[in-house]
């Protein structure tokens, strides 16, 4: 979003970012703070898809002058006065006290049950719908005819369908990164330096698998390198995240094409909520 770049510009923002590497965010910022990394430092994790915690030991020392995130921010609470307890806590401490909250998921799980087994089930039932949904029939609902739903206004189905841009874009997760992070590899970089689009679109437009092409709205232009086939619906394309903008020749990812608003329910932003049109063009 040009809004958000314009603001990282400004020369009464003081930015401070932590990071691993040199992202295009960073690149805006007045100081860069090493942080480490997962494989760095003591946490506890959840997964996708699995009800156990995990709690993780450094598996290499931290280079040179990184730390963790929250020993980061601890340092900075006391440097700006706060004094409360809380900011005196260690990773140790602090994974105690979340331990300890009392939540039933988390009975019986403690600081030495992780020690000794590192990951630890949680009090949740194989089958936790086994016995019925939280709706009014008891079952999961697919269909939410209750739910007056709207589609967003920008999307083929909104009220802005119709105004020259008949595609609509999402730039979901890239297999092979972790959001922004190895943008600096090449080969994370080819890999999100694409637009999937389905074959029918891709013949209406004279697009062919493998040829530069623009991805547009009134907000912007993208050059990326089209790839056609069925791995997306008519009417959708998709651009894997994130690619840093400062590899790309014309220094823009597909943050230029979202909409500055916000989501109705959440007020979160509208990364998915995007119409585009591509084109080809020269390479």
């Amino acid at each position: 979003m040009n809004g958000v770049v314009e603001g990282l510009k400004r020369d009464d923002l003081f930015t401070v970012v932590l990071d691993h590497f040199q992202t295009d965010t960073a690149d805006y910022a007045d100081f860069v703070l090493p942080a480490t990394t997962f494989l760095e430092h003591t946490d506890l994790y959840f997964a996708y898809g699995h009800h156990w915690l995990q709690m993780a030991r450094p598996a290499v020392a931290p280079p040179g002058q990184c730390r963790p995130n929250s020993e980061i921010f601890r340092a900075l609470a006391k440097r700006m006065g706060f004094d409360e307890d809380c900011f005196d806590a260690s990773a140790a401490e602090m994974i105690r006290q979340t331990l300890a909250s009392g939540h039933p998921y988390l009975e019986g799980v403690t600081w030495e049950r992780l020690e000794a087994e590192h990951s630890v089930k949680l009090n949740v039932p194989e089958l936790p719908f086994a016995a019925g949904f939280q709706t009014p029939s008891g079952k999961c609902d697919l269909e939410a005819a209750d739910l007056d739903y709207r589609p967003p206004a920008e999307s083929r189905l909104g009220s802005e369908a119709g105004r020259g841009y008949g595609l609509e874009l999402v730039s979901s997760k890239n297999h092979n990164s972790l959001n922004s992070s190895f943008g600096w590899k090449p080969e994370t970089d080819a890999e999100t330096a694409v637009v999937e689009i389905h074959p029918d679109d891709a013949r209406r437009r004279g697009i062919e698998d493998g040829a530069a092409v623009e991805v547009y709205n009134a907000r912007g232009a993208v050059r990326l390198t089209a790839r056609v086939g069925a791995t997306v619906r008519p009417g959708v394309v998709r651009a894997p995240m994130v690619r840093w903008a400062k590899r790309a020749g014309d220094g823009q990812n597909v943050n230029l094409l979202i909409s500055g608003r916000l989501t109705d329910i959440g007020g979160g932003p509208a990364f998915y909520n995007c119409l585009v049109e591509v084109r080809p063009c020269e390479s």
